[in-house]
């Protein structure tokens, strides 16, 4: 397996010993249980890419980092990785830690368990569907120049963000945190500006995207944006 993907695995790691770390609690269930979700979704994800076109994911992976991004979207970018790690540093600092967030009642905390469970599936049908929904509308062939309408494509144009936003409120609600619910909606209203500022240069630059963009109406949410 080629150093940069290796690497990408280990680097992953440190998600789940953060957020074990920052509750100060290694028997904590909720916080075990959102660190196996993030391992789980993560490498199935890489190992997939790298099983479907192991060629293709070594030559396109480098090209999907913020430094590659330009103006707006390069600030957005930054901005949605500190957002990022600010989200993943408060919910066990808040939750466990400093204890100021309320106690949440059991029923919330499994409607966030159940909304990981369908943000993990928006990700993994993401990917399925188009190789790198990273680039949206592209076919993941390298030259970009194709848009994809299928799988869940067909319904909204950006499903891997609707399960970004998922993920942003569903593990707060799992780890008990108002502090990840209030991180999550700003990361929310970054993802929007940056769906607009990729959408506006996807209708310039690729071909039948301003027709798919007639077919799927809808951004992120079906019926509301």
């Amino acid at each position: 397996m080629d150093r940069k993907i290796t690497f990408t695995l280990l680097y992953i790691l440190l998600f789940p010993a953060l957020i074990l770390l920052l509750s100060g609690d290694f028997a904590w269930p909720e916080g075990w249980i959102f660190s196996l979700w993030i391992l789980l979704l993560c490498y199935s994800v890489i190992l997939y890419l790298y099983r479907k076109d192991p060629a293709l994911v070594l030559e396109e992976y480098p090209r999907h980092g913020i430094r590659n991004r330009e103006g707006f979207d390069k600030c957005v970018s930054y901005s949605l990785l500190i957002g990022f790690m600010i989200w993943i540093t408060i919910m066990p600092l808040d939750a466990k830690w400093f204890g100021l967030s309320p106690a949440f009642p059991a029923w919330l905390k499994v409607t966030g368990g159940a909304g990981l469970i369908v943000s993990a599936f928006l990700f993994i049908r993401s990917y399925a569907d188009n190789t790198f929904p990273a680039r949206p509308g592209g076919d993941g062939s390298g030259q970009n120049t194709q848009v994809v309408s299928r799988g869940v494509y067909r319904y909204i144009r950006h499903p891997m963000y609707l399960g970004a936003v998922l993920m942003f409120f569903s593990a707060p609600l799992l780890l008990g945190s108002v502090g990840g619910v209030l991180v999550g909606c700003t990361l929310t209203i970054l993802l929007m500006a940056r769906i607009l500022g990729e959408e506006a240069r996807l209708s310039k630059e690729l071909d039948g995207y301003r027709d798919y963009m007639q077919y799927v109406r809808y951004r992120l949410i079906p019926f509301v944006w």
